[in-house]
């Protein structure tokens, strides 16, 4: 009897010892492919970001930038929050294949359905105001994104912790981009083939990305009834609503910034973005790879769940607040580098812009990481809504008092982010008991 007992103790801990052996090789893979896509996602733009201004100049790189602020709109509405809803049912459901087809499936669905919305939308829009009239092409070719980023199930790859596939195939898009713009792009009448060439890439990403969806994982697509598809749109709804608020002082501040000034305004604001948030981005894979573990760890050992996100947010915050100190040490000869001399006239914006570097991952680990493992979905909405709410008011204030410069959106945005990023560290402590 006792060694029955042994036994059973040694299975038991076997099992133990191995399923946490695969978690931690799985966690480092991802880890590890999502660190190679963001150098990825951070070198091919800043071998691009060069060329593109000085060939494009101020204006025409403005209006590129103010075409993508624009159908960033669409693109949240087509994400509808799956990137963090959809990955959360995928992660918890990914051993039930059944299941998982179904989540696949139903996400698909609704999303092509938004998709069509987006379209009609876009094109009353564009036909309808001679502010977009004039360079009606250059929103359409930029639609191209929004349709490449619906086929993409980079959700359904994070939630399957198989993150390998989608650092593959965005890896080599990039790569193909890259070099595409060195070809086909010369002087500043190029300006079209760059949201083209652009939207072939993630069009063409999307479209393997279903067929690995489909032959690698064995995911079939299920036509979703009525049931699934509303189930769907209040799964998401929460992280949607959220997703709006927070491009209400992300996007929304170059795209008001278009509406109000001019495309070199934005083209300033835009190539000073673009560097700061490349730097952000050297977090986001950390971020990605531990959001489906803390999820299930959150469901399985509270005080494991406590003992490694407080481990993490003390890592992610000092790194954070040391590269904002080396970005605004260098910030004279980092512009000079990747933009030219002519964009030093708004360094200013560049130096106060820079603080998103310590705010923005602590901020996406507090919420994204944090409030959705804990199941807090509602709070997470409010707490962006409040986020959007502030910075509408303050954007035109600020914009008004800066008289319509660069300054006023930035002001605006770095007191937003810190004001959410607060908010949201009230309520995370107050439920983990901190």
């Amino acid at each position: 009897m006792l060694r029955g007992r042994l036994n059973r103790l040694l299975v038991f801990l076997g099992k133990r010892f191995y399923t946490f052996g695969l978690q931690k090789r799985r966690l480092v893979e991802n880890f590890l492919s999502m660190s190679v896509l963001q150098v990825a996602n951070y070198i091919f733009p800043l071998i691009t970001l060069p060329y593109l201004v000085r060939v494009l100049g101020p204006e025409k790189f403005g209006l590129i930038s103010f075409a993508q602020a624009f159908t960033q709109y669409f693109n949240i509405l087509t994400d509808y929050g799956f990137n963090l809803s959809a990955t959360r049912d995928i992660s918890i459901n990914r051993d039930d294949k059944g299941r998982v087809s179904e989540v696949f499936s139903s996400v698909m669905m609704v999303k092509l359905g938004l998709l069509v919305l987006s379209f009609v939308v876009m094109s009353v829009v564009v036909f309808f105001f001679e502010r977009f009239e004039k360079e009606w092409l250059v929103y359409y070719l930029s639609f191209g994104m929004v349709i490449g980023r619906s086929l993409l199930p980079y959700w359904f790859f994070q939630g399957m912790e198989s993150m390998r596939y989608i650092m593959l195939l965005n890896v080599t898009s990039r790569a193909i981009f890259t070099v595409s713009i060195f070809v086909f792009v010369h002087e500043v009448s190029d300006y079209i083939y760059v949201p083209l060439l652009n939207s072939l890439g993630v069009v063409t990403v999307g479209v393997i990305a279903l067929w690995i969806v489909h032959s690698k994982f064995k995911v079939g697509f299920l036509l979703p009834n009525m049931v699934q598809i509303v189930y769907r749109l209040k799964s998401g709804w929460y992280v949607f609503v959220s997703d709006v608020a927070i491009s209400l002082y992300t996007v929304s501040n170059a795209f008001l910034l278009g509406l109000f000034t001019n495309d070199v305004i934005v083209g300033y604001y835009s190539a000073y973005e673009k560097i700061v948030r490349s730097v952000v981005g050297l977090f986001q894979p950390v971020i990605q790879t531990v959001y489906p573990f803390f999820n299930r760890l959150y469901e399985e050992d509270l005080p494991r769940f406590k003992k490694y996100y407080g481990k993490l947010f003390r890592v992610v915050g000092l790194l954070s607040v040391v590269l904002t100190m080396m970005l605004v040490l260098f910030a004279r000869e980092i512009v000079v580098l990747l933009l030219g001399e002519v964009y030093l006239r708004y360094l200013a914006a560049f130096y106060v812009m820079s603080l998103l570097v310590t705010v923005v991952p602590v901020a996406c680990l507090i919420s994204d990481v944090g409030l959705l493992s804990l199941k807090l979905d509602r709070e997470f909405m409010k707490i962006y809504l409040l986020g959007g709410v502030v910075n509408l008011f303050l954007i035109f204030t600020m914009l008004g008092y800066f008289r319509l410069s660069i300054l006023g959106a930035v002001a605006s945005l770095i007191f937003t982010e810190f004001t959410v990023t607060l908010v949201a560290y009230v309520v995370l402590r107050r439920r983990l008991s901190w």
